[in-house]
């Protein structure tokens, strides 16, 4: 391919893309248009697409893409190839390593070696995925066509759904096919969240009468009679069983071509469609033949000569002949049978005992050769119970395929434990690893499940406490947090525990604690461990400062509350992997836009997510977005809010990681509200609850999520509601603390609603504890002005609400003070006062609408037209929904740089933003204005005068 500038359009003299180019065309009229139009998209305006092609064995798919591959090629456009395997599913990204190349993966890998705790590399395998696929499809149009993906392995599942939707902007064409009713259902999944983000999904069907007829003419030249008809029924409609048995039929001269049409001269030599060939061999190319196809639908002619035990000089002839019968054809450095549907008849000609003797001698093979986890493929289809080799592949297998695809890891340690006799020594640890794999793979129930059946069979010591530490953590990702401090509890009991051990368990506690929201009962252990660190792992150094801190939080003493959580964030940088993984500095940010201190918050989540990102942690990889999400929401930026906590949901969702998906649930709450979209707003708490019911209740973001809850309460149903939903804040000292210490907007909002609900006691309390919390911390003046607000309102002191209008550094909080403060100078009898309630009701409306708080805006002209008063007095208007103006800043600024052609993630470095931020915004961009490629992008950039 050669490569031109970036995003240059392709010139309108390129031949036309062929309609009808290939033999199997006949009934795939629609198919094949669909596949050719978005070709011709990418080829000639840069759109991209997808077309998921699915259907039952021999329907046509492989058929479809290969020369879907051909047309691409003869048009200049990239082609990247790749197939799953059943036998090479064990194997991470297999498909995507043979279509791009494994110098994509490399480096990743090898990032991740070297070490005895384990990383998680399926972040950093997407990522250089993702900077790869970027890269090429940056210098011109790119068809990447994985067949097979029955069989592909959870990562390669996960890549896709990452890497489809999010690089919808670049011209890749990316074709997808499986073979329905095979495989992991997981792949089904997949394609319905693919079609959803506007993927093509085709299902094919087998050939109807008409077609089945064109393709009979077009194969022996002539019309089909009544006879042949009546034979190619029994193909039933499937191209690859209808070709096969019109080949048969030639070669066997039982058809003739008769004056206007072709008729069968015999049935009696007609043999079985999918054997035919097969059975034309020599017994000794059949045996060959048998014993390859133990190695999978394509293999190396190493591993076959091996099999057989014969040097390869003697194996020419053999599949010299195979491939004259069309059996095998040659695929890069490897033989492959030329149909699933051969390869199947191969394999099924084998007895089952002659099957499992063979893989059983792959598997040693293999295994001798160190490709572990592609012998463990072949040992679980014929392992014994209590086989000692089998069971070590399965093993080693399980560890190395961990770091890339702890999904599979579970399926084979989960294999393992199946074949383990009760008293074999190795049994404990397999139920670790297996524990360990089900826990990363998200599936935390089947963790819990493995954890305790292993725990009640008395293990020895070390795996019982590991277990139970596992058992703990699996408990606090589950949400069940008073069920995981009580067993990190009781293995503290116990005597003997490592050092290691010990601080990973007391930081379970810790965190636990804080789920649950009970300081006060960690307090005595973590100020005994941060008294006397001397010998403290600093995993339980950390906890224990963490706990602190959200104590002295809880109690509004903030100074102390950063101190703690900075040396958290000091000891975490420089320790153990589990230390890091505690990630304080997530705290840290939250707590700085607690108090206003959002400049300093941004650069701490920006090392955070360099943190995570450097330790492949996949249980927080959504975690900046969701800090970042609340970040925008107080900067006033509404839109790059909900793109950062849409971003976070779906990697969330991706990963099966949800600790803080509450955040993210309660910023797209808000956000929706302030635009006026209540429906939306309720749809995000509705989902809010539900997360927070499964989690028991014990959920990080729960309380300032409330808040949320109460916002949309009070839209749909008035100030009792909201009350009602915020008793506890309202009611008890501990809990108004904390959120007056987490929600500067709270202090004004809960005083005025609880005014409107006729509960003055309440909004006394409220504006009470708002003027100690900012008494007590004088250091952060943002308190001290979101107290003002509040007092405000509740005394009519118009002087505290001018404070708050003016020096409040939420642009929406100051858009409030000013609406407040209108709302007492319009109660005043004199002009003055009306005059002066205008003005701040026209400060209030700008504000407001600067930020996109649509609803907000609408309520303060609904108040200027009480007051006599029109939109004449508008600076400006609403925000159109399409064309360039109507892109928020940050979309703007995304889609400059896009036209200059940078890659998302070069965005992404530039702005401090995720690359899945960056392709959420981009789509946002493509919407308004309409158009579905960077190519088109950068045309109405430069009409626009944006030059490179």
């Amino acid at each position: 391919m050669v490569d031109r500038a970036p995003h240059e359009p392709r010139g309108t003299g390129t031949a036309a893309i062929p309609r009808r180019s290939w033999p199997g065309w006949r009934g795939r009229e629609r198919e094949w248009e669909i596949a050719v139009g978005m070709l011709s998209a990418a080829e000639r305006t840069g759109r991209g697409g997808a077309l998921l092609v699915e259907g039952r064995p021999g329907i046509g798919k492989s058929q479809l893409l290969g020369e879907a591959a051909k047309t691409a090629a003869q048009l200049g456009i990239g082609v990247a190839q790749g197939c799953a395997d059943e036998l090479g599913q064990l194997t991470p990204l297999v498909p995507l390593t043979e279509a791009l190349g494994e110098q994509s993966f490399a480096q990743a890998r090898r990032d991740g070696d070297g070490g005895a705790e384990t990383v998680d590399l399926r972040l950093a395998l997407v990522d250089r995925l993702r900077e790869h696929v970027e890269e090429r499809g940056r210098h011109g149009p790119l068809l990447i066509t994985l067949d097979d993906l029955q069989w592909a392995d959870p990562t390669t599942r996960l890549a896709l759904r990452s890497l489809v939707p999010e690089l919808a902007s670049y011209p890749l064409v990316w074709l997808l096919a499986r073979t329905t009713g095979k495989g992991d259902p997981g792949m089904d999944a997949l394609f319905k969240l693919l079609e959803q983000e506007g993927a093509v999904r085709l299902a094919l069907k087998p050939l109807d009468d008409r077609a089945v007829a064109q393709v009979i003419s077009d194969r022996l030249g002539a019309p089909a009679g009544p006879d042949v008809l009546a034979l190619a029924a029994g193909a039933r409609g499937v191209p690859f069983l209808l070709i096969e048995l019109l080949r048969t039929c030639r070669e066997e001269g039982v058809v003739e071509v008769a004056p206007g049409h072709a008729r069968l001269t015999s049935v009696q030599r007609i043999r079985q469609i999918t054997r035919s060939s097969l059975d034309e061999l020599s017994p000794e190319t059949g045996h060959l033949l048998r014993v390859a196809g133990i190695l999978g639908s394509s293999f190396a002619v190493n591993d076959l000569a091996d099999l057989l035990a014969e040097p390869v000089s003697r194996l020419p002839p053999r599949l010299d002949e195979a491939m004259a019968a069309g059996v095998i054809v040659p695929v890069a450095d490897r033989l492959a049978f030329r149909h699933n549907l051969l390869w199947q008849a191969v394999t099924d000609a084998l007895s089952a005992p002659v099957r499992a003797a063979l893989h059983r001698q792959a598997g040693e093979m293999l295994l001798e050769r160190g490709n572990v986890v592609s012998a463990a493929a072949h040992f679980m289809r014929c392992a014994e119970r209590g086989e000692a080799r089998a069971l070590d592949a399965l093993d080693r297998a399980a560890r190395e395929v961990l770091p890339s695809s702890p999904q599979t890891a579970a399926d084979l340690a989960i294999q393992a434990l199946a074949l383990t006799e009760p008293a074999d020594p190795e049994r404990f640890a397999r139920s670790a690893t297996a524990v360990d794999a089900l826990t990363a793979s998200g599936r935390l129930t089947e963790a819990m499940e493995a954890a305790k059946d292993a725990l009640r069979q008395a293990p020895p010591q070390p795996w019982a406490a590991r277990l139970q530490y596992e058992l703990a953590s699996t408990l606090l990702l589950s949400g069940r947090s008073a069920e995981a401090v009580a067993e990190a509890e009781s293995l503290l009991a116990q005597g003997g525990l490592s050092e290691e051990l010990r601080g990973a368990a007391e930081l379970a506690v810790f965190r636990g604690l804080m789920a649950l929201h009970d300081f006060g009962r960690g307090r005595r252990r973590a100020e005994a461990i941060v008294a006397e660190p001397a010998g403290q792992a600093d995993t339980a150094l950390v906890g224990a400062l963490m706990l602190r801190a959200h104590a002295a939080w809880e109690e509004a003493r903030a100074a102390d509350a950063f101190h703690d959580l900075h040396e958290a964030v000091r000891i975490a940088s420089s320790g153990s992997i589990e230390a890091r993984r505690s990630h304080p500095r997530l705290y840290l940010a939250r707590s700085l836009i607690g108090v206003g201190e959002l400049e300093e918050a941004d650069a701490v989540i920006q090392a955070a997510a360099a943190d995570i990102g450097a330790l492949g942690h996949t249980a927080h990889a959504a975690s900046p977005s969701f800090f970042r999400a609340c970040l925008w929401l107080d900067s006033g930026r509404l839109a790059d809010a909900a793109a950062e906590a849409e971003a976070g949901l779906s990697t969330a969702d991706r990963l099966k990681a949800h600790k803080f998906t509450l955040i993210g649930l309660a910023v797209l709450a808000i956000v929706g509200l302030r635009r006026g979209d209540i429906d939306t707003a309720a749809r995000h708490i509705e989902r809010f609850l539900s997360e927070l019911h499964a989690a028991h209740g014990a959920m990080f973001g729960s309380l300032w999520g409330t808040w949320a809850v109460a916002l949309v309460a009070e839209a749909q149903s008035g100030p009792e509601r909201a009350v009602e939903i915020l008793h506890r804040c309202y009611g008890d000292e501990r809990d108004r603390r904390w959120m007056l210490m987490l929600e500067l907007n709270a202090a004004a909002w809960m005083t005025r609603t609880a005014l409107a609900a006729g509960q003055d006691a309440a909004a006394r309390g409220i504006v009470d504890t708002a003027m100690r919390v900012a008494s007590d911390n004088r250091a952060y003046p943002a308190l001290a002005v979101a107290a003002s607000h509040a007092r405000g309102i509740l005394d009519q002191d118009a002087a505290a609400l001018a404070e708050a209008a003016e020096l409040s550094r939420d642009p929406w909080s100051r858009a409030s003070a000013a609406e407040d403060l209108a709302v007492l100078q319009s109660a005043g009898a004199e002009e003055t006062d009306r005059v002066a309630a205008v003005g701040r009701l026209e400060q209030a409306a700008d504000g407001y609408e600067r930020i996109g708080a649509l609803r907000d805006a609408a309520r303060v002209r609904a108040r200027l037209r009480r007051l006599g008063v029109r939109r004449r007095h508008w600076t400006s208007g609403p925000r159109p929904v399409s064309g360039w103006d109507s892109l928020t800043d940050t979309e703007r600024n995304i889609a400059l740089q896009v036209a200059q052609g940078m890659t998302n993630r070069q965005v992404a470095s530039r702005m401090f933003l995720s690359p899945h931020t960056v392709s959420f915004h981009l789509r946002q961009v493509f919407r308004k204005l309409g158009i579905g490629s960077r190519v088109e992008l950068a045309r109405i950039s430069a009409e626009r005068g944006h030059r490179p």
